[in-house]
């Protein structure tokens, strides 16, 4: 077990110092002057741990620049929630801790590392501010080059992240104008033909009521139209046998009853729940002379009844799909939330349903008991974006099964997105959450959706993501903290 060490940090000329010719015995001070090396006598000293200590740990505050006097130390790096070893040497003069000291405030300076005492160690402990400001006195156009190249290779990276972002919103954006199209377009269609109906209506009912029909007949027609409209709004949907057996019975009933076109007419009125018995009912109500105006009326009633149904299954649709949007955008809500990860993936399905192709089957395994959680709410839809497009793009070429399954792990909850696809090689499989490492043919990817995700869940929620793969069999797991950090 590594113990904590327990020391005061890099203090202002604290413990046991070297002198001069100590330092110049180690190669990063070979090539100093002796007024340069007054500077890190003054300030430096002798540290030592015992075997199996943190001498410090990553993400903490970099305070301090350590030099390798004797022993055997080791680097550490948490990828994917585990601890794993970098780096282990016994080598006299290697130096790890406050590496960027010299960008002062223009990162944060804190270890990216942690650094342990496999065996009993000394180290020479310079305080990270004096290495900073004699960095920038002495090697003013080396700490210029270093600073460029550090700022520049930052600025890469943000340019593309942003390209990224803006990619997977053009497609997003492309897919739900596609989803959103349809339903408008058949919205447009439905009104134009209603308003045909609709006239057709005004017409046979003024044929109806222009006098040939008494007020106890119209009434009871009225009525019929009703009972219409209750049939049409009911009518379970039949098999096509029994559809083409329905609608060859009311055509033949129709052409019996002299009504023109009733091939045309059955289809309709099957489809609102209408049959031979019912059909009856009209001729008692308006007689044999009325007989074809007052069925042709209520085929019109039927057909804006559902009409507009259509029209309301289409505008529903496209509430939905807006609703969506807001939802995954999270544009008219607070930054940092407490929100359901389900409504989250439900609302990124739903805007990347358009690049779901017909070979791909979706599952939902979640656990309904999974609490609500507080977090970036629009960073995490991008985070199942990024996920679920990867394994989109795993399956793409012999179909699959792409699978989202929530659940419990303690103190955190879980997000898997599986898919079915070839798998991810071992070789590779400790570099996916590189930047700029991608699979993924030339201009299709720009390896940064990993990188981003792990950023957003590691250094923004706390949480952890982690990967377990073969072929047949991969899952990306993403865990959140139920409580905020």
């Amino acid at each position: 077990m590594i113990e904590p060490a327990d020391n005061a940090g890099c203090g202002e000329a604290s413990g046991e110092g070297l002198t001069a010719d100590e330092l110049r015995t180690l190669f990063l001070f070979e090539s100093l002057d002796d007024a340069q090396l007054a500077r890190f006598v003054e300030h430096g000293h002798v540290e030592r741990y015992p075997a199996a200590t943190s001498i410090y740990e990553e993400g903490r505050p970099a305070s301090c620049f350590y030099v390798l006097l004797s022993g055997t130390i080791a680097l550490t790096r948490r990828v994917q929630g585990d601890e794993v070893e970098v780096s282990r040497t016994e080598q006299r003069g290697v130096y790890a801790g406050a590496m960027q000291a010299y960008l002062g405030d223009q990162v944060g300076q804190n270890y990216s590392s942690s650094l342990r005492a496999i065996s009993d160690v000394e180290l020479y402990a310079i305080p990270a501010k004096v290495l900073a400001k004699s960095l920038r006195e002495w090697f003013p156009m080396a700490t210029h080059l270093l600073e460029g190249m550090f700022v520049g290779m930052r600025a890469n990276q943000t340019i593309v992240s942003e390209r990224e972002r803006l990619l997977a919103l053009g497609s997003l954006s492309a897919g739900l104008t596609h989803e959103l199209n349809n339903p408008a377009a058949a919205a447009v269609r439905a009104t134009a033909v209603l308003r045909e109906r609709v006239a057709g209506m005004r017409h046979k009912l003024a044929m109806i009521a222009d006098g040939r029909l008494d007020g106890s007949r119209l009434h009871d027609l009225v009525e019929l139209q009703e009972e219409a409209v209750k049939r049409a709004a009911s009518a379970a949907p039949l098999s096509a046998l029994a559809t083409a057996d329905a609608e060859d019975e009311l055509s033949e009933w129709l052409d019996d009853h002299d009504v023109a076109g009733g091939w045309e007419l059955a289809s309709t009125l099957v489809t609102g729940g209408i049959d031979v018995r019912w059909l009856e009912q009209i001729t008692g109500a308006v007689g044999g002379e009325n007989l074809e105006a007052a069925i042709r009326w209520l085929t019109y009633t039927i057909e804006t009844e559902q009409l507009m149904s259509e029209i309301d299954d289409a505008v529903t649709r496209v509430s939905a799909l807006v609703a969506a949007a807001k939802q995954y955008s999270q544009i008219d809500r607070a930054p940092y939330q407490t929100v359901n990860v389900h409504d989250l993936l439900d609302a990124t399905l739903t805007m990347m349903q358009a690049k779901i192709p017909g070979c791909i089957r979706t599952v939902k395994d979640y656990d309904r008991t999974v609490p609500p959680i507080p977090a970036y709410a629009a960073e995490l839809n991008q985070v199942w974006t990024n996920l679920i497009d990867n394994a989109l793009s795993a399956m793409k070429a012999e179909g699959g099964t792409l699978t989202l399954r929530t659940g419990h792990d303690a103190d955190r909850i879980f997000v898997e997105v599986a898919d079915t696809g070839p798998g991810i090689p071992a070789a590779i499989r400790p570099r996916i959450f590189e930047p700029f490492f991608t699979t993924k043919p030339v201009g299709e990817g720009t390896g940064l959706g990993l990188d981003i995700s792990y950023r957003i869940i590691v250094n923004k929620h706390h949480g952890d993501i982690r990967v377990e793969s073969e072929p047949g069999d991969t899952r990306f797991r993403v865990l959140l903290p139920i409580a905020p950090s």
